[in-house]
């Protein structure tokens, strides 16, 4: 199952998963019918199953989740100011709703659930960073309270920026350079995550692979300057379109983290991947008592001090995205 299968993750895994030979049944689980039909169109293929529902109906995702032993949760609210007008939708949403998705995995006896999560989950300042990180502590919590007869792996995933996902600042700089409009950046020294959609997916299955109940995986994400990104996609288009800074908007920052000094201290390096265990569990004295000294040495993952990419490597980045393809040529 995929809540929120219609969104871009949820369509670019289903590309993926549908080749697996060992994939039988995949259920697309979200509340816009309407793009469940232009995908059913698009896809074709007896494998999918379309169910219209929201995670926040506990009854409807407990009925959907029969017979699914792998749950795969992007469904959630990801615009920050839709989340700051509106909080309680964000908690209704990411919180309440990813312990329903809960509810149903342990009922059903679901193999891995893994749960999808955002760079402003870490030392959050707005009301969609705070209700993720809330997911986070949730699935962390809900795994660490199972008994070792329990089946269910649960486990999630951080990351940044998705480039050309829905809501994400690179499809408003492209509509802007063909309107002939001014690109409105917030800050030009502002630095943000980027990561292909193919990776976040890579790094999806990878934590569904090998993730144990309260691990949280990370991708070692390069960052660029909003400048250097707007300025990226005027170079492709060979645009010439003014640039107008707008400031820094509420709810956002300067930079962004993907991983704190806490996690980073008991982090395992995988190479591409951190994986941050949670070696708390029900532990109160250890949770509440014992100090790490580890951390005097330790700064955050954060996009300041990752590898910062050159304009030249985000056009290579942007020009190897299939929609950036498709509109140049």
């Amino acid at each position: 199952m995929i809540t929120g299968g219609t969104g871009s993750f949820g369509k670019a895994v289903l590309h993926r998963l549908i080749r697996e030979d060992e994939v039988a049944r995949i259920v697309v689980y979200s509340r816009d019918e309407k793009k469940q039909h232009d995908m059913r169109l698009a896809f074709n293929n007896p494998k999918i199953q379309f169910e219209i529902g929201d995670v926040r109906d506990e009854r409807r995702i407990m009925r959907a989740m029969q017979g699914v032993d792998m749950v795969f949760h992007a469904a959630a609210m990801k615009q920050v100011p839709s989340c700051e007008f509106f909080p309680m939708e964000a908690v209704q949403t990411n919180i309440i709703g990813t312990n329903n998705v809960i509810d149903a995995a342990l009922y059903h006896g679901v193999d891995r659930l893994v749960v999808l999560s955002t760079d402003k989950a870490a030392y959050p300042v707005n009301a969609m960073g705070c209700s993720k990180m809330m997911m986070e502590k949730l699935m962390i919590a809900r795994s660490q309270a199972q008994k070792p007869q329990d089946p269910s792996v649960m486990c999630g995933v951080r990351y940044g920026n998705v480039l050309y996902s829905r809501g994400s600042v690179v499809p408003l700089f492209i509509d802007q350079i063909q309107r002939g409009s001014p690109l409105t950046v917030t800050h030009p020294g502002m630095t943000r995550f980027l990561m292909p959609l193919p990776e976040a997916i890579d790094l999806v299955l990878h934590a569904i692979r090998h993730g144990n109940n309260g691990d949280l995986f990370i991708r070692k994400a390069p960052a660029a300057t909003i400048g250097d990104l707007a300025q990226a996609c005027l170079n492709l288009f060979g645009a010439d379109n003014p640039i107008k800074i707008i400031g820094i908007r509420a709810g956002e920052k300067m930079h962004e983290t993907l991983a704190t000094e806490g996690e980073l201290a008991r982090a395992d390096d995988q190479g591409d991947y951190w994986r941050i265990p949670c070696d708390t569990g029900q532990k109160f004295d250890k949770y509440y008592v014992e100090g790490s000294p580890e951390l005097e040495n330790i700064r955050p993952f954060d996009s300041e001090n990752t590898t910062r990419l050159s304009v030249a490597k985000i056009e290579e980045l942007l020009r190897s995205l299939p929609e950036i393809s498709s509109t140049l040529e």
